[in-house]
């Protein structure tokens, strides 16, 4: 769990700080989507569930929201490189 805590605390540290919603993936454990406070986003696979997540998440110092809501979703900067993948060229 610590390369995952030093993954989340390198990500805080390059964007100026971060929030994250953990979302389940249920038998494969959590998703830690991360936004940085610059818009950058990305994004950590827990193999231990949601709790352990949320625990690795309160050990680097980042937020955790419980959903979506429209401030962090509207927080999220995307470029050439995410709109060539989400059309299906990649």
């Amino acid at each position: 769990m610590a390369d995952i805590v030093k993954r989340l605390q390198g990500f805080a540290s390059s964007h100026g700080g971060a929030t994250a919603v953990v979302e389940y993936l249920g038998q494969k454990g959590a998703r830690v989507v991360l936004v940085g406070a610059d818009g950058a986003w990305g994004d950590q696979v827990v193999a231990g569930g949601v709790e352990a997540a949320t625990a690795a998440c309160a050990e680097a110092e980042v937020t955790v929201k419980d959903e979506w809501d429209r401030d962090l979703v509207t927080g999220i900067k995307t470029g050439p490189p995410e709109w060539k993948y989400m059309g299906g060229k990649h």
